[in-house]
């Protein structure tokens, strides 16, 4: 499988989609799942990672964090990685890659880009068939805004709220439950490809400052307007017909 590109630039929110070895069902137990939430929010405790949502199914995980501290994704991405294949295969006397080799990262922009993909992580299990609402997956940030608890908290509700403008967890709560209940009525749960395989998605501006940060690296890089949102990708990355005429490169 090709090398999944990684462009951190500081002070961005990033979607992280993490797979299975060759698309393996090595999370298809609740167990392991489990063992994914520990260490993550092992990751959480020691390299201060800011989570704002994520979503574990049975071959991949998607986590939505935001960068605060130098190295703190790789730190925390290589410690969950590394302990969950680590454990798995001791307890399954089993040799071999867990992970595919790199997990790609898209940077998100906020209001409703973030918003967008706050419901798209929701919907994971929806768009796969195992549940109906997101509030049935245990796994998920979805149920755990639903559900609080007072300890082992994953999701950074504090800093969420300030980055969509709320003013308590409750309007967090409220609003979150309308926009996935909006998006399941207008059957909006197809993949989108833009959340997953893109380097960057939101407005024209914060994806001209993204390529800019880039610097040498952002040169060969280019702007598409997919719907209602600019897309940085890879010169090479095919779109197959997300890309027609209709939505021609806003910058090249």
């Amino acid at each position: 499988m090709t090398r999944a590109n990684r462009y951190f630039t500081s002070g961005n929110i990033w979607h992280i989609v993490h797979r299975c070895h060759k698309k393996e069902f090595l999370l298809k137990f609740k167990r392991d799942r489990d063992r994914w939430k520990h260490w993550l929010f092992e990751a959480k405790k020691r390299f201060g990672l800011s989570v704002l949502n994520y979503t574990i199914t049975s071959n991949h995980i998607h986590l939505l964090v935001e960068d605060t501290s130098h190295q703190s994704i790789a730190k925390s991405m290589q410690l969950i990685a590394g302990r969950t294949a680590q454990e798995f295969n001791y307890r399954k006397k089993r040799k071999g890659a867990y992970w595919d080799d790199r997990y790609h990262a898209t940077a998100i922009d906020t209001d409703r880009y973030l918003i967008q993909c706050l419901v798209y992580i929701d919907l994971n299990m929806v768009r796969a068939g195992v549940v109906s609402h997101p509030k049935d997956w245990f796994h998920g940030g979805y149920f755990e805004l639903k559900n609080p608890t007072k300890r082992y908290r994953l999701i950074n509700t504090k800093r969420l709220c300030q980055l969509l403008s709320m003013d308590s967890e409750e309007s967090l709560r409220m609003n979150r439950a309308m926009w996935v209940d909006d998006a399941l009525k207008r059957d909006k749960i197809h993949k989108e490809e833009i959340w997953t395989k893109s380097l960057a998605v939101g407005g024209l501006e914060f994806t001209e400052d993204f390529i800019e940060s880039l610097g040498m690296k952002g040169q060969s890089r280019v702007i598409k307007l997919v719907d209602d949102a600019c897309v940085v990708k890879e010169p090479s990355t095919a779109y197959s017909t997300l890309f027609d005429v209709k939505k021609a490169s806003l910058s090249s």
